[in-house]
């Protein structure tokens, strides 16, 4: 069954990204590609850095701007030059959420439908991705953009930022924003968010766990390079291997999950890295990690993943 799904997958699914082209991304930074884009991407030192950089329409996560943060995740996601991504914004406002221009009736059903798959899959992308995703924030994100926050396994935002679910307001309720928020933060917490669209402090998005930290907004870029610059400087397999166990126990009972990352401790240790970090911590030395080689296979893994999640 996992196999009809996968090959019915790679005839609908991402596959047409494979072919698009790109400028490489190597110690330098990528271009915005063949026309204007949405979102703008540069690479340095391991760190990608993704940016939502259509403020005048407040970062709306259009089909275009999906689209294209779903490019910019994707490129060479099997480089092990890459060790970490950031996702920020240019502007006020972090994302406003889906461009409400494009959920009216003069578009059909069907193209409703596209947008809101091709969120999800943007979503899902970020956990199933090997390296750990970042969100930089800085201003206001609400509905799919506090979705978009949710869904990365780091966030850190500016003491001035604000998160909210408003779509109840306008009568579009936030069922799909409500997936990450719930899986993020306290059953409660995210139901008043979700009914009444009120918006919530970062200091409150802090305590509810919906951010990792919270910083001045001068100090937002220099302390989310700072964690991106510690992540960059470890293992990207042990960090791989790590973040793909975690998410994959949590909804398990306690039993399976000590199995399962037993199992994963197991296959830690026999990594390279696995036995260069214990040696080089016994040696007093500081470990020389492996350099990976391309992970070919890995997108077609990946994209399986996420559309049967």
């Amino acid at each position: 069954m996992a196999a009809i799904g996968l090959r019915t997958f790679r005839k609908t699914g991402f596959w047409w990204l494979r072919g698009n082209p790109w400028a490489p991304l190597s110690a330098g930074f990528c271009s915005r590609g063949p026309g204007p884009r949405p979102t703008s991407a540069r690479q340095r030192d391991g760190i990608r850095n993704i940016v939502l950089s259509d403020p005048k329409r407040r970062n709306a996560l259009s089909l275009a701007m999906l689209k294209s943060l779903q490019r910019d995740i994707l490129h060479e996601a099997e480089s092990g030059d890459l060790k970490v991504i950031v996702i920020s914004a240019e502007g006020p406002v972090f994302s406003s959420g889906h461009d409400l221009k494009e959920l009216t009736d003069e578009q059909s059903p069907e193209y409703h439908a596209e947008v809101f798959q091709t969120c999800s899959e943007v979503m899902m992308l970020i956990q199933n991705h090997p390296v750990p995703v970042i969100a930089m924030v800085n201003g206001l994100a609400t509905a799919a953009g506090c979705q978009l926050v949710a869904s990365c396994d780091i966030a850190v935002a500016s003491d001035k930022s604000s998160f909210a679910t408003p779509g109840v307001n306008i009568g579009l309720f936030c069922s799909t924003p409500a997936v990450a928020l719930g899986r993020t933060v306290p059953r409660k917490v995210a139901l008043q968010m979700l009914f009444t669209g009120e918006p919530i402090s970062a200091e409150e998005a802090l305590l509810h766990g919906l951010l990792s930290k919270v910083v001045p907004e001068g100090r937002l870029e220099e302390e989310t390079m700072r964690i991106a610059r510690k992540i960059a400087s470890l293992s990207r397999p042990v960090v791989s291997l790590g973040k793909a166990t975690f998410y994959k126990q949590l909804p398990q009972d306690l039993r399976t999950a000590y199995h399962l990352t037993s199992q994963t401790m197991v296959d830690n240790v026999a990594l390279r890295d696995g036995q260069e970090g214990i040696k080089a911590f016994i040696q007093k030395r500081k470990p020389v990690w492996s350099q990976p080689d391309a992970l070919t296979r890995w997108p077609h893994r990946l994209m399986g993943r996420a559309r049967l999640v």
